[in-house]
């Protein structure tokens, strides 16, 4: 009842619940939710850990057997996702700043106490300081707390920052905080958390958050408790005991004692529930179930809670058992989802008033550890991970993978190691939290402590101010770029240069770890200085030089600052050498200029510097080291530093800093990576050279040709020594797509273009050279003027040096050699050391590891560590078996990856034989390794090193022309044995003419070959051959193709391991297996493609190459049968391969392999792999190669056959839409679907549906099919129901037909009758009722409804049918509803009798009342609708005011049954709506009345007596009187131009006739003519008649909207601006453009208008209504704050209500009633809108809402007139929606309002 008490307070004294009640609810509570919910172990998927916590889990234990919130499944950690509002939890202060209060929060979480969350009176006071700016009393949060502190807080917001991340707002506002205590559950020895609210002489007030209670703690309290008796802040934060409590809870007397209050445990009897459970009480409690992953304790007799993973006591793990006792603290309360969190952890349950900020060991966040193990992972919480020291951390399970991987726990556990970085310490679980995600410890800077004055740093930007701008170098770290630093100038528009997310390079000022402060610097002079940094005084050596900038000019001098707080001064005499008087007019704040210390103190702080020194002194400096070092001299040097792209070296001895490129280690590109791998920084190397210098730097290198070239002098110092013809080397500096850049020594730069790189066809110029590759370039042209030159690279226009590929391969080798002694010097591992020991040819004993067809791998005692494989290549032919012992030679050794490549093949093994100088031989290549290669020389059994490139500008183009393992080169022994190869022999080398594999000897077109059948796949045989090579057969070349029977396995006929004889016919790609048929005849292949026909291995007979592809598919004819074979079934396209002969292959769609729809679903079945088939060619086509055939029999489509064909669309008007077998489409009209007509016949169909057709004939190429079974089945069909209508002929008037209707429109109801044949239904046939409009039947008879008609007429000449569907007729019921309750059709007597009646009523001089002409039409079809049109002449004096009022159509859809149907101008097109004033001519409504009806029954001329014809006479004489009204009549609308001119003679101002008129001819899409009309129109009406004109104009600009253009539109609007009111033809247009769902275009133009006409209301309102129909709710609030201050002060008020009613219409109604509320709060005496808002609220509101406004306005101080008609309306009100009780309080309301009013009067 409680919640009832509170939603409706009506006065009185609550009666006070006692404590067995309150159970006994909640009781029934619990067992409500345990029959609803029962407990399941499922948990539902995407629930998340949310619904986990929320199981409800029916407790089984003895006692009271209630558990009032279910045990959760599983314990986790609280996750920040399943936070919410209102969560309490225990928090620990990490850090006080000025505004703010940083928290750690349970399971490392860390929110934010804003200083507005304290309490209200903290807030209070701090408003009150800062509207007096008296700031003495205050006390700043640094007071009030301290790190270590523990608080209750409250979850008060969830915010989402900008990227995504959740921030947590606390507060600790009490009334937040003890939201669920009451004064009246408030009992002696609760702990309560509050605020001192105020000081006062003999104690404290405490804010405990509970309305109508004064908390008092007296001060002697305090005093005895704390040892330093400082009296207590406003604001304070306490943890105290309620100690007593008196007069019902509004006075309650508190006690601070710490060791009392925070160890008293929190009983039962002290009102302790689950609704009211505090986070930080003490409470005993049961073990009720002890899991991997943490406890689930029972507390306080029936509740139950969890203690997660972190919360368990790590030394007490062991002892936790079920059922035994423990003391624990609530660490948060979940209230929504009911779960209790404790902890077990000793700091938290015998604490004091803090707990320790920092850990033991110091501060170690942001530490990247390695070597860690996890010990334990907790399923949905995270890990535990112990350090190296046995620091125990915890992983969050979102930091055990990257943010976008999924999480693999079970290979985490399974690593050994792992590298964590720290991440936090967390102090309410006295544990570092850290990462294991890769991405978080390779972060450069993870913390503010990471970074220094100096460093520099690549971030984002985040924002723009005017002061400055945010830059992000990581998620948690920004910088500030202050204004002065955006560039070297003072930016005016610094947002034209950055944008948000731009990357930057800036430089950091300064940086304050502590406060997270960092300031960068954008200034170019800065970030890009190579002087020296002055970060400290120190640093400021008299003498230095430093960049720095001006910060403040004064009088004396300029002060100039470096990094951190370093500054000096630079005096007046020290600013230039030539005087300066006022330095303000020379420098500006912000110059970033040299200075050169002259004098420093570092213990005072201060600085001595120059400007002019530093000019003067970088003069001397800058010619230093070129005295030091001139290009072309030899060099010895220190590695400093190195960076990705080369080395900073110092050179010896004068320690003169220079730079080495790495590509500039080496000539060999490989060598460059393994030489600056193995190079550590305090290296000398030596044999370096200089071969550049600027003002920058020097650049040296140790490219030994470059070296040799300079020192022999085959150079040019200068441009002025460069000449056509000079041969010089240089290297590839840059790479472009129309040449390479080519660099030389002394920074000469020449162009070689595309067409000169190499001697054969470049396809790509940027993969011929690599960057850095040393080349030979020939100076081909000079360009004086522009000083550029050109240079060619062609091998046959250069000259390369006697011998320089063996020098080269030398040089090479010897780099390689340093590399290994350096790596094995340096590594103290003995892989390496032993690994250098290995030379290639050294013979070792190894034992297999493991073998495979592929490779093997070895071990060996001498090389542990060491990975020992050989390739496939060096494996063949011999059987390998784990443990088998073998010998084998080095081939190559990795020393970087430790891997030793060796091989096994015994020709290599063999004894060797010695070579002779100058002979020549075979190698073979064995291995490659980068730009080096080891080969076998003949059958010596020696192998030697070699390049892989035989002259330096050699490019390779492609895979093909690099060396393979296997080829074959022609060898020149220079020298058997080579002191400088280890004793191995230098050669030189060339490619043999054509690259064969050393086993293959190949084969030619036309050999005979002889092998063994390998392997035998359904469409081809695999044949090893003698020679040891593999030959491959296709299916139609196994046996001949005259004997192959359709459906044979012609390859199923050879056995595998059988012995064969084949022939050569072709051959195949090595790569790609691409058949090539035929070559020239001493051409070998690799792989040969062989024939087993008998007729073609006759030796005798020439074999006829293979004709190619192109010319063997244009010889097919469409139609032809061909033998063909299955290869290949695609699954997804359903489509079927075949292969005719090796090289042509052809497709067989779906629907040309079956025809049989049971067999679609796997047409696979049919055709098995390598089975002949016969086919039929339907398309061939040669370019692009497209050969499409057919296996069922047929190649085309025939009339009157059947096909198979797949539905592809579903059509209502037209029926089904079909794709046909070769290509074709085809429809089924809905007739043709079955021979029984249903109800809903397409709804048996769906899209890829496969059906049998039959075809009925093709028009234009798309078939017309049908589906019945009469037709695809004649013999085995029952009865036909709804026989096929072919023509007109079969069918005759009276016969009775169904169909299905086509469309409804104002000319009848179109019924379907036949696929080529539709009948029509005029109105009046279609119902007894009669209908104003078609509509009314086009709502119950939607298209596809199946309908029983009689045929009424039949015109055979124009071929047209007319039906009835009159209940008379058809004898079914009638197609509309009764229900509708429409009157009923007047025919015969009935007909007569009315109009006789009417005529008498009706005089002459009547005749302008309105009537329907029945205008016969004047058209060609004048036969066919001769009848009535369906709308019957039909009045009654009430019905005729009803028809004025009804909207008339002033269109016409004509819609003959054949022939397009015409433009139908009723759609969309309306001309305006204010037009609605002029009001429209009724619709014409052709055709007679249904007299003729009855006289049509009797076919025969019978004789008619008098009476008869003086009826017909009177007829006539009525006809004619109708006719001249008809004229007469104005509101009719005319039928034809020449009417329209007649009455526009009569009245040239009426807009309204010339709109008709346009209307006229758009029905007819005359658009030029319609144009014409409004033309003519706005010349004829008077220039006095505006809101005529206007409306022309608005429907000239509807015309173009619809059929003009935008250029057309434009030109019209800017005429009419200039003749009508600009405001309203601004108004019209805004409107169209909203109309048509032109949103852009209609905001654009209001844009304009709110420009242009600011002070008019009307416009700033019509913006609004568009902006909250498009849903734009805050443009809305922007454009209302616009209007406003554009408007008058007086119309505000009008405005914002205006504003409000939209909302209310359009938008939020939250928003209209908060709108109307503040404006009524500010104008209570706005009756008019207190009015509207009643309304409104009535209409929208709840009772609630509506009765409290009621009661708002009943006590509003105006005149007593007004409170009454209020009264009023409040009585209305309840009476219509109240209670006889609300009704009386209505009533007393009044009458105490006039008593009141009666004693003021009184008094």
């Amino acid at each position: 009842m409680a919640s009832v008490e509170e939603d409706f307070p009506r006065g009185g004294t609550a009666k006070k619940p006692t404590e067995s009640k309150i159970v006994v609810q909640r009781t029934e509570v619990d067992n409500l939710f345990q029959s609803n919910e029962p407990a399941t172990t499922k948990k539902r998927k995407g629930a998340g850990k949310d619904a986990d916590k929320k199981l409800k889990k029916p407790k089984t234990g003895k006692g009271d057997g209630l558990t009032l919130n279910a045990a959760a499944k599983c314990v986790e950690i609280l996750h920040i996702k399943n936070l919410k509002e209102g969560i309490l939890m225990l928090g620990c202060v990490k850090e006080v700043t000025d505004f703010e209060v940083t928290v750690g929060l349970p399971c490392g979480m860390q929110g934010y106490l804003s200083i507005m969350n304290i309490c209200d009176s903290y807030t209070k006071l701090l408003s009150e300081q800062l509207d007096s700016a008296d700031t003495e009393d205050i006390c700043s949060l640094q007071h009030l707390f301290s790190p270590g502190m523990v608080l209750r807080c409250v979850v008060a917001k969830l915010d989402v920052a900008k990227r995504g991340s959740i921030s947590i707002q606390l507060s600790i506002n009490p009334k937040l905080v003890n939201k669920a205590i009451t004064s009246i559950s408030m009992k002696a020895g609760m702990v309560l958390s509050g605020c001192v609210e105020s000081v006062e002489d003999h104690g404290y007030i405490v804010d405990i958050g509970l309305s109508g209670t004064k908390a008092f703690l007296p001060k002697k309290a305090v005093k005895d408790q704390h040892k330093n008796p400082e009296e207590l802040k406003v604001g304070q934060y306490l943890t105290s005991q309620v100690e007593e409590v008196k007069n019902d809870g509004r006075l309650a007397r508190l006690s601070v004692s710490p060791p009392t209050a925070a160890q008293a445990c929190a009983e039962a009897e002290q009102g302790w529930n689950l609704t009211n459970l505090m986070p930080g009480l003490l409470v005993k409690a049961t073990i009720k179930k002890v899991t991997k992953h943490g406890l689930i304790l029972d507390f306080l007799s029936s509740f139950s809670g969890q203690v997660d993973v972190l919360h368990m006591e790590p030394d007490q793990t062991s002892n936790y058992t079920e059922g035994s006792e423990v003391r624990a603290c609530v660490l948060y309360v979940e209230p929504s989802a009911r779960l209790v969190g404790l902890s077990l952890r000793s700091y938290l349950v015998q604490r004091g008033t803090s707990i320790d900020q920092a850990p033991a060991g110091g501060d170690r966040i942001g530490e990247v550890v390695k070597g860690c193990k996890i010990i334990a992972m907790h399923h949905m919480s995270g890990a535990m991970v112990e350090m190296p020291d046995t620091t125990m951390a915890f992983v969050h399970r979102n930091h055990l993978k990257e943010s976008n991987t999924p999480a693999n726990e079970n290979r985490m556990l399974a690593m050994t190691e792992h590298t964590i970085r720290i991440l936090d310490f967390s102090a309410m679980e006295q544990i570092y939290f850290v990462s294991l995600r890769k991405s978080v410890i390779a972060r450069r800077f993870f913390r503010y402590h990471d970074l220094e004055a100096g460093q520099v740093v690549e971030g984002t930007v985040s924002v723009l101010f005017d002061h400055g701008m945010i830059v992000h170098l990581s998620d948690h770290i920004k910088g500030m770029v202050p204004r002065t630093h955006l560039s070297d100038i003072l930016l005016k528009n610094p947002e034209k240069k950055y944008v948000e997310g731009m990357k930057i390079k800036c430089r950091v000022l300064s940086v304050d770890a502590q406060n997270k402060k960092l300031y960068l610097t954008r200034k170019k002079a800065l970030v890009e200085s190579s002087l020296p940094l002055f970060l400290s005084f120190t640093d400021a050596r008299p003498g230095r030089v430093s960049h720095g900038y001006i910060v403040c000019i004064k009088e004396f001098g300029c002060i100039v600052r470096f990094y951190n707080s370093v500054k000096g001064l630079v005096p007046l005499n020290q600013l230039s050498s030539e005087p300066i008087i006022s330095p303000e007019e020379v420098f500006y704040v912000g110059q970033v200029l040299k200075a050169k210390v002259l004098k420093c103190e570092p213990d005072k702080a201060k600085m001595l510097l120059s400007f002019k020194a530093a000019v003067e002194g970088d003069t001397d400096e800058a010619a230093m080291p070129q005295l030091n070092c001139e290009v072309g001299t030899r060099l010895e040097a220190k590695v400093l530093k190195k960076s990705v792209s080369g080395l900073e070296v110092a050179i010896l001895p004068d320690e003169i800093h220079a730079v080495l490129p790495t590509m500039h280690l080496s000539d060999h590109i490989s060598n460059c990576s393994l030489l600056w791998e193995s190079l550590q920084e305090g290296d000398n190397i030596s044999n370096l050279i200089c071969f550049g210098k600027n003002k920058k730097n020097i650049t040296i290198t140790k490219k030994p040709t470059v070296r040799w070239s300079l020192e022999e002098g085959v150079v040019a110092k200068d441009f002025s020594e460069v000449t056509v013809g000079m041969q010089l080397i240089g290297w590839i500096k840059n790479i472009m797509s129309y040449g390479v850049f080519v660099e030389f020594p002394y920074g000469l730069v020449g162009l070689a273009p595309t067409s000169v790189m190499t001697d054969k066809f470049l396809h790509d110029a940027t993969t011929a050279f690599q960057l850095g590759q040393t080349v030979f370039a020939k100076v081909s042209n000079l360009d004086v003027e522009k000083r550029r030159f050109l240079v060619t690279l062609k091998i046959s226009e250069v000259i390369s040096p006697e011998g320089d590929a063996q020098t080269r391969l030398i040089n090479g080798l010897k780099e390689r050699k340093a590399v290994t002694e350096m790596l094995a010097m340096r590594e103290n591992s003995d892989p390496r050391q032993q690994l250098a020991a290995l030379s290639v040819g050294q013979k070792l004993k190894l034992t297999v590891d493991t073998a495979k067809d592929s490779s093997a791998t070895f071990k060996s005692d001498d090389l542990a560590g060491a990975t020992i494989m050989a390739t496939k290549h060096h494996v063949k032919g011999v059987n390998l078996s784990s443990g088998q012992k073998v010998t084998a030679v080095v081939l190559h050794v990795d020393i970087l990856s430790t891997c030793v490549y060796v091989s096994i093949r015994p020709n290599l093994l063999a004894k060797k034989k010695s070579l002779a100088e100058g002979s020549k031989c075979t190698a073979i290549v064995q291995c490659i390794d980068k730009d080096f290669a080891i080969i076998s020389l003949g059958d010596t059994a020696q192998l030697t090193v070699i390049q892989t490139s035989n002259h330096l500008n050699e490019t390779f183009q492609s895979e093909s022309d690099k060396l393979m393992a296997g080829m074959s080169l022609a060898v020149e022994v220079i020298e058997p044995s080579c002191q400088e190869l280890q004793g191995l022999a230098l050669v030189s080398w060339k490619r043999t003419s054509r690259a064969t594999s050393e086993n293959q000897k190949g084969h030619r077109f036309g050999d005979i070959v002889r092998g063994i059948v390998r392997s035998v796949k359904p469409a081809c045989i695999q044949v090893t051959l003698e020679d040891g090579s593999t030959g491959s057969v296709h299916v139609s070349e196994v046996v001949e193709l005259a004997e192959v029977c359709r459906g044979s396995f012609p390859t199923s006929k050879v056995k595998v391991g059988s012995a064969v004889t084949a022939r050569v016919i072709g051959g195949r790609e090595a790569s790609s297996h691409r058949f090539l048929p035929f070559s020239h005849p001493r051409f070998t292949y690799t792989i040969p493609e062989l024939t087993l026909v008998p007729s073609k291995l006759d030796q005798s007979t020439d074999l006829v190459p293979a004709v190619p592809a192109k010319e063997r598919l244009d010889a097919y004819t469409v139609g032809e049968e061909i033998t063909c074979f299955v290869s290949k079934f695609n699954p997804e396209k359903k489509t079927l391969k075949v292969t005719i002969d090796p090289c042509i292959t052809g497709t067989v769609d779906l629907l040309a392999t079956i025809t049989d729809p049971r067999n679609a679903s796997h047409p696979e079945r049919l055709f098995k792999l390598g089975q002949a088939v016969l086919a039929k060619v339907i398309e061939v086509n040669s370019k692009p190669q497209r050969f499409m055939l057919s296996l069922t029999g047929v190649h085309k489509l025939e009339k009157d056959s059947v096909a198979l064909g797949m539905v592809t669309k579903i059509i209502p008007q037209v029926g089904l839409l079909v794709k046909l077998p070769f290509g074709n489409m085809g429809t089924v009209a809905v007739t043709e679907l079955a021979d029984a007509y249903k109800p809903n016949p397409l709804a048996a169909y769906s899209k890829d549906q496969l059906l049998r057709c039959f075809l009925l004939g093709d028009t234009n190429g798309k078939w017309q099919l049908s589906l019945r079974p009469s037709r695809l089945n004649p013999q085995q069909t029952k009865p036909v129901k709804d026989p096929e209508v072919l023509s007109v002929d079969n069918l005759k008037a009276g016969q009775i037909i169904r169909g299905y209707i086509k469309s409804v429109g104002e000319h009848g109801v179109f019924i379907r009758l036949s696929w080529n044949i539709t009948g029509r239904a005029q109105l009046q046939h279609c119902t007894k009722y009669f209908v104003n409009s078609y509509t009314v039947l086009s709502k119950h008879l939607t298209p596809n409804t199946l309908l029983t008609t009689k045929i009424h007429s039949i015109d055979k000449k124009e071929e047209l049918v007319h039906l009835s569907l009159l209940p008379g007729d058809t004898g079914k019921a009638d197609v509309l509803p009764e229900s509708l309750g429409l009157p009923l059709r007047l025919i015969g007597e009935e007909k007569k009798e009315y109009d006789s009646k009417k005529k008498k009523k009706r005089t002459a001089s009547e005749s302008e009342q309105s009537q329907v002409s029945n205008k016969k039409k004047k058209t060609k079809k004048s036969e066919a609708d001769d009848n009535d049109s369906g709308v019957e002449v039909y009045f009654r004096e009430e019905e005729d005011k009803k028809e004025e009022e009804a909207p008339k159509s002033g269109s016409v859809k004509v819609t003959p049954s054949s022939g397009p149907s015409r433009l139908q101008v009723a759609a969309g097109f309306s001309w305006d709506v204010h037009l609605s004033s002029l009001k429209p001519a009724s619709a014409a409504q052709e055709g007679d009345s249904s007299d003729g009806e009855d006289q049509d029954g009797s076919s025969k001329p019978q004789k008619r007596s008098r009476h008869e014809l003086q009826q017909e006479q009177k007829a006539a004489e009525k006809a004619l009187v109708q006719r001249e009204t008809e004229l007469m009549d104005p509101s009719l609308r005319p039928q034809d131009a020449g009417a329209f001119e007649r009455l526009l003679l009569a009245s040239p101002n009426s807009s309204l006739l010339w709109l008709q008129y346009m209307a006229h001819h758009l029905q007819a899409t005359q658009i030029e003519q319609a144009r014409a009309v409004a033309e003519r129109a706005l010349k004829t009406i008077s220039f006095r008649e505006e809101q005529e004109k206007l409306n022309v104009w608005v429907a000239l600009l509807n015309l173009e909207n619809m059929y003009g253009t935008e250029e057309s539109l434009k030109k019209v609007f800017e005429r009419a601006l200039q003749f009508c009111e600009p405001m309203l033809v601004y108004q019209q247009l805004a409107d169209i453009y909203a109309k048509s769902d032109k949103a852009k275009a209609a905001e654009g133009l209001y844009k304009t208008m709110v420009k242009r006409f600011r002070q008019n209301k009307a416009v700033w309102l019509s913006y609004g209504t568009f902006l909250l129909q498009q849903g734009q709710s805050d443009s809305a609030s922007v454009l209302l704050q616009r209007a406003l201050k554009s408007l008058p002060s007086k119309e505000s008020v009008d405005v914002i209500a205006k504003f409000a009613q939209l909302e209310f219409r359009y938008g939020d109604s939250e928003k209209g009633r908060t709108m109307f509320d503040k404006v009524l709060t500010s104008y209570p005496k706005r009756t008019d809108l207190w009015s509207v808002f009643i309304d409104i609220m009535v209409k929208r509101g709840s009772q609630k809402e509506v009765r409290a406004l009621f009661d708002r306005v009943i006590h509003l101080s105006v005149s007593v007139k007004k409170i009454k008609f209020f009264f009023k309306r409040y009585l209305e009100y309840e009476k219509k929606h109240g209670t006889p009780e609300s009704i009386q309080a209505v009533k007393e309301k009044a009458m105490e309002f006039v008593e009141a009013k009666g004693t003021e009067a009184a008094n």
